[in-house]
């Protein structure tokens, strides 16, 4: 058995935005930490929900009909096959968790695709 994750000391490591680092496994899920600011990239995960949980900040999820705005201790499931475009005026301090190996920029690639990488 693992010891506690904490989340806010694994948060410290994390050193750029839209880069979500593993911090667990749960059966074929990876919990995941992220930090966030401005504009990602619109995209979706055609076989896969997606979950975000805010722990900091305030996250908006844009939808192509409407926008979520989540504020800290509050989540959002985006459903599979949704375009969604996150965004964040300030820094957002999220947990994110998706099945092991979803690229986090989905089906558009691009510069924010980030490497699989635990801490």
């Amino acid at each position: 058995m693992s010891d506690a994750v904490d989340l806010t000391e694994k948060l410290s490591l994390v050193r750029e935005h839209w880069s979500p680092k593993t911090v667990a496994m749960l059966n074929d899920y990876e919990v995941k930490v992220v930090k966030v600011r401005g504009d990602f990239v619109w995209h979706t995960h055609d076989d896969t929900d997606e979950l975000f949980l805010v722990l900091a900040g305030e996250l908006t999820i844009r939808l192509r009909d409407r926008d979520v705005v989540l504020g800290p201790g509050q989540l959002f499931v985006v459903p599979r096959g949704v375009e969604h475009c996150p965004h964040a005026d300030e820094e957002v301090h999220a947990v994110l968790l998706e099945p092991a190996g979803v690229v986090n920029t989905g089906d558009a690639g691009g510069p924010l695709t980030a490497e699989a990488e635990r801490i």
